[in-house]
């Protein structure tokens, strides 16, 4: 594939399944050139016949929740500016109806368990701020006292004056007389006109950021996570509360005391609640290869269900489903993501697995169905019956005309004896072709084998490309993932560089001697620190990398925390560590790439490390792109991402020309 074939990819999320089983509701969604944003719409699927087609038509239509009467469909449906809103219309389809009309739009919402309301959270701004006085741009606001550690968020921006809120809103009566648009009367006037058949009522208002609604199974409050900005040190540790429905009380149903971060909320027929929480230690920092496990809350407090050291459930997107007294959930291990059920006494087994990568799932009527992406798709359905799974969807095609390469998976020792893994993708013909070692981020994250757009790109445009997870990874044991705690550096170099080794002594038609090496965010720490130690490659990219471990403490918005985690506080131990304190050892000509609004790993990184390169008289450039954050290669702007892309070929064609 080229770059401009990403319109091609099509993501499929969470799907939903109605109460008996009868259909499934799911979301599309795609990068679009012309618009230059992503598009999708609600899609409803036949169970049994696996018929599909599509319910709306918005520009960007996502997360369908099916009522649970089984009558109605909500979801998200975003405006130009990006601010997504509840729409609610009937399962069978038809105009949805706008239910919710938030000043800066609707983050996360559940239905009631009669399906007469939705609970919902939105960011409130502060009086004055963010369009909330007609006519007064952001720079006219007025200065922002910060008192906290944190102050702003990665895709966000600034937080503490736009605490998410909790709320609940009557569910609208499809069968109700349309609103019409008031005609002006002779006297000049419009009258007002609801945007909503109802106003939503709220039930949260302090300074805490409430995430994760959902309603008791008897239907009477609402539990939510509340984050509250620190004012001495990070703490990572969450409570869960339970709201009132009618507002008339809340109550802690799980304490910070209990030392677990939250991550999902699930509740069963009978009111038992499950979580995807992990352990994080005495002093509320310890992230560093998080062990997100499965919990239960008993009348005795939180118990967990699955092994955190060996059962990873903390993939992006992760989330619990109930299924009878059981619960599924997602669990990567090796590059694949499989769906696992698991009892309330901790016992487990695999309902889907093989070379799939789960990225959400749904039961409901008998039936299982989950999303997945595979070696040639974005992402499918899949309907899983016991032992027997059946793909009954097939979003793939067009990205597998334009042409689609399968890596081929390789294993190898490292000079310590400890074991490597990867890919290697590879053009067709005879070769000899250059390679090009791709380093993920993280580092606490990994590789699979979904269609990889970044691989596929190069490898069109001549290039053979091998990729791994070196340890520092996910999905091979908390043990793997915390090998490089405050040993950043290490052993995640050597094991990156025998994997290209072993690579390239497999197949001859690898090319050893013409080398580039490229990565992005904790990918790009690890290519800037190589660089500085191994001499061997033509080039190399640095993108949105964490390179000063100093000046990320003040800056990014995990500033307070990653760095000590990771590197931690000693000064000998962080210059130990980092890439700006080796830069004078560069020899590699470095094409250095990040977003201006990238607040995880700030731009003063990138600049920084360029002054650097350049004062040392390294060949160097550097790109930046306005508007985007650390999400530019997966969900920036689509033109911005093909640019992106037509830059990194052109630096490659010339600093390791295809023969």
């Amino acid at each position: 594939m080229r770059a401009r074939d990403i319109e091609a990819l099509v993501a499929v999320g969470r799907p939903d399944i109605a109460p008996d089983g009868s259909f499934v509701v799911f979301a599309t969604s795609r990068p679009d050139l012309a618009a230059d944003r992503a598009v999708g719409q609600i899609w409803r699927l036949d169970t049994e016949s696996g018929a599909h087609r599509r319910l709306t038509r918005g520009v960007s239509d996502a997360a369908p929740r099916i009522a649970p009467d089984g009558e109605a469909i909500a979801f998200l449906r975003a405006d130009a500016d990006g601010r997504t809103q509840i729409f609610v219309m009937a399962t069978s389809g038809g105009e949805p109806i706008q239910v919710t009309d938030a000043p800066l739009g609707v983050s996360g919402f559940a239905w009631a368990p009669d399906a007469r309301s939705l609970a919902f959270t939105a960011r409130i701004p502060e009086p004055g701020r963010y369009g909330t006085v007609k006519g007064l741009p952001a720079e006219s606001e007025p200065a922002r006292r910060i008192t906290g550690i944190r102050w702003h968020a990665n895709g966000l921006g600034y937080i503490a004056d736009r605490p998410a809120q909790l709320f609940v809103v009557a569910a609208p009566d499809l069968d109700a007389e349309p609103t019409y648009p008031p005609a002006v009367t002779t006297s000049g006037d419009t009258p007002d006109r609801a945007v909503v058949p109802e106003e939503a009522r709220r039930l949260t208002a302090d300074d805490a950021s409430y995430s994760s609604p959902v309603f008791t199974a008897d239907g009477a409050e609402i539990l939510v996570v509340p984050e509250r900005i620190e004012n001495a040190r990070r703490d990572l540790r969450t409570s869960v509360v339970a709201v009132a429905v009618d507002g008339s009380s809340t109550r802690e149903i799980l304490s910070t005391a209990a030392g677990l971060a939250v991550n999902d909320i699930a509740v069963a027929a009978d009111g038992l609640i499950a979580l995807l929480a992990y352990e994080v230690g005495d002093d509320g920092r310890d992230f560093v290869a998080p062990g997100v496990a499965l919990w239960v809350l008993d009348d005795h407090g939180p118990r967990i269900l699955t092994d955190a050291e060996s059962i990873d459930l903390g993939e992006v997107g992760s989330h619990i489903t109930v299924v009878g007294e059981a619960f599924l959930v997602q669990d990567r291990t090796r590059g694949r993501v499989r769906l696992l059920r698991v009892d309330r006494e901790g016992g487990n087994e695999v309902v889907l697995d093989g070379d799939v990568e789960v990225l959400g799932h749904a039961a409901a009527g008998g039936e299982i169905v989950a999303a997945v992406a595979t070696a040639d798709s974005f992402g499918e359905l899949v309907r899983v019956a016991g032992a027997v799974r059946r793909t009954v969807t097939d979003f793939g095609a067009p990205v597998r005309e334009r042409g689609v390469v399968a890596p081929r998976e390789i294993e190898a020792v490292a000079g310590d004896g400890y074991p490597l893994h990867g890919w290697v993708a590879t053009p067709a013909g005879d070769g000899p072709f250059p390679v090009i070692l791709q380093i993920h981020g993280g580092p606490y994250a990994a590789y699979g084998v979904h269609l990889f757009d970044e691989t596929q790109v190069l490898v069109d445009a001549g290039y053979a490309v091998v990729y791994g997870n070196p340890r520092g990874s996910a999905g091979y044991g908390r043990a793997h993932g915390r090998s490089i705690r405050q040993a950043m550096g290490t052993v995640d170099m050597t094991d990156v560089l025998e994997l290209l080794d072993a690579a390239v002594q497999s197949d001859a038609r690898l090319d050893g001697g013409r080398l580039g090496i490229m990565g992005g965010s904790y990918g790009g720490y690890l290519t800037a620190w190589t660089i500085a130690h191994d001499h061997r490659f033509a080039g190399a990219i640095v993108e949105r990398g964490f390179l000063d471990p100093i000046s990320m403490q003040g800056t990014s918005d995990i500033g307070s925390f990653f760095g000590d985690e990771y590197v931690g506080v000693d000064v000998e131990d962080i210059a130990r560590q980092s890439p700006l304190e080796v830069v004078g050892r560069v020899r590699t000509p470095t094409l250095v790439i990040h977003s201006e609004l990238d607040f995880r790993c700030p731009l003063e990184q990138s600049t920084r490390y360029y002054s650097a390169l350049r004062r040392h008289g390294v060949p160097a450039e550097m790109l930046i792109f306005p508007g985007e954050d650390h999400e530019l290669t997966r969900a920036g702007r689509p033109r911005h991402r093909v640019e992106r892309f037509d830059a990194v070929v052109q630096w490659w064609n010339r600093h390791l020309p295809v023969a």
